[in-house]
């Protein structure tokens, strides 16, 4: 059982039944944004790909060796 359903049945008190709560409606900002660019590459392949180069080209330039 992880910490925040320990805490919630914690708070349920002695002698009341304790529930299971609903955890689907939480916010997931890093599964929503991977899920985003996932849908967005596949239906703009082009315009994904020339992103991830310029970010690549970008990042490469700041981070060169010499």
């Amino acid at each position: 059982m992880s910490t925040t359903e320990t805490k919630y049945f914690e708070k349920q008190g002695p002698g009341r039944p304790a529930s299971k709560p609903d955890f689907t409606n939480q916010l997931k900002p890093v599964e929503d944004l991977g899920s985003y660019l996932k849908t967005y590459a596949r239906e703009n392949p082009e315009s994904a790909a020339m992103w991830i180069f310029g970010l690549g080209f970008i990042v490469g330039w700041k981070m060169k060796p010499w």
